[in-house]
């Protein structure tokens, strides 16, 4: 096929649309790969790597095998030390030397690279390497680019199993579609960046409604559904005698477990308040029960968990759960230039009154009518504590627990 100036148009116009599309970069990579073969490129690898703001993980890797299935990816965790594997290889020389271009011919008789990778490589029949990079960000012109913490951008890396490797006209192909290629992975990636992060810092469903549009302050929603409280009981008196970094380690611990129970079961947490959180399961005929399950899975994983700790001589608290459900308001709320996605309505004040009540009534889980009679029927036992007045409500209030068989 004729190397022409149409075939770098035709790539090009093809991933600047799937950039504005929004196709994933599993596809769009493959895609990619499948035209590069069309044009005569003999690509037998390629690989991606890109940085992630992820509180997970710090970069992403996608790899394409001409013999393979599409494309496979690869997270890589935030690290103080960077691995050995990346110190080796081409993509770090690359961003070391400011270059942002290596290439290595693979096919001598007896080569041996410098880099460990080129020689797998070389074992699986490549012959020859190409490794670009593209700044997603102008530098300035005395920056010097650290490997470890380099600017955004991508680092792409292509492989040839044929003799000869690539010619002039691939390496010219290829080279004309980088910044298309680039531009449609930022696009990719920035779409994915936001969603992870409103994900991590509102929630699931706070973060998929703002990312869908829900963005005005006074946006509100009247839904249905069973608010949850957790708060660790006797943390002001853990603060004043554990070192700050045991102390955070300690509440990373425990929020970990709870956060992940919630999930499961369909909930979403809204929001963590110093040692607690708040979260919420809507509309749903289960939710009650789902809330159930939550805290009666919860109540063992956290004994279990403290058990751990004691034996290691690391600190632990105690816990409580409040569960009320009723007609909540869920969305924007705040001033023009700061807002918050929550919930407010006066069954999430009963439900904080409910929290104040497990000291006097000697309960780990309290609960309140409605989620009593929600939940009523199903395989939890729910003991009534008796009616109480609770501050700031109007009529008395008949509150229950769940036995599970666990003390408190």
């Amino acid at each position: 096929m004729s190397r022409s100036s149409p075939t770098v148009a035709d790539l090009s116009d093809w991933l600047l649309a799937r950039g504005l599309d929004g196709t994933a970069r599993e596809e769009m990579l493959t895609g990619y790969c499948e035209r590069l073969l069309a044009a005569g490129v003999p690509l037998y690898r390629l690989h991606v790597a890109q940085r992630a703001l992820n509180p997970r993980f710090g970069g992403i890797g996608f790899e394409w095998l001409r013999t393979g299935a599409g494309v496979s990816h690869q997270h890589f965790a935030h690290r103080a030390t960077p691995l050995e594997s990346w110190v080796q290889s081409p993509l770090y020389a690359i961003l070391e030397n400011s270059g942002m271009e290596l290439r290595e011919r693979l096919d001598a008789p007896g080569h041996q690279s410098r880099f460990p990778l080129l020689n797998e490589l070389r074992a699986q029949g490549a012959t020859d390497y190409f490794a670009a990079g593209q700044l997603f960000e102008k530098p300035r012109e005395d920056d010097v680019i650290d490997p470890n913490n380099a600017p955004e951008g991508v680092l792409v890396s292509w492989t040839s199993d044929a003799p000869g490797g690539f010619s002039d006209a691939d390496l010219a192909l290829i080279r004309a579609t980088l910044p298309p290629l680039g531009l449609a992975l930022k696009s990719a990636a920035n779409r994915r960046i936001a969603h992870d992060l409103l994900d991590a810092y509102l929630g699931r469903d706070a973060g998929h409604r703002v990312l869908s549009g829900e963005i005005q302050r006074g946006s509100l929603q009247q839904i249905n559904a069973v608010i949850l409280t957790f708060d660790l009981a006797g943390f002001t008196q853990l603060a004043e005698r554990v070192p700050g970094p045991d102390l955070i380690a300690m509440l990373n611990a425990y929020f970990g477990l709870v956060v992940e129970a919630i999930h499961d079961r369909g909930g979403n947490v809204l929001k963590f308040m110093g040692d607690g959180l708040l979260a919420m399961f809507d509309q749903r005929e289960s939710a009650a029960q789902a809330a159930l399950d939550t805290v009666a899975a919860l109540t063992g994983e956290i004994a279990a968990l403290n058990g751990a700790r004691a034996a290691e001589g690391r600190p632990v608290a105690e816990f409580t759960f409040a569960l009320h459900a009723g007609d909540i308001l869920y969305g924007n709320i705040g001033a023009e230039t700061r807002l918050d996605f929550t919930v407010i309505g006066p069954a999430v004040n009963l439900t904080a009154r409910l929290a104040e009540m497990h000291r006097a009534l000697g309960r780990s889980v309290i609960l309140s009518e409605p989620v009593y009679r929600a939940a009523r029927g199903g395989p939890h036992d729910l003991v009534s504590l008796g009616r109480y007045m609770l501050r700031g409500v109007s009529r008395p209030q008949e509150l229950f627990t769940l036995y599970t068989g666990e003390p408190g």
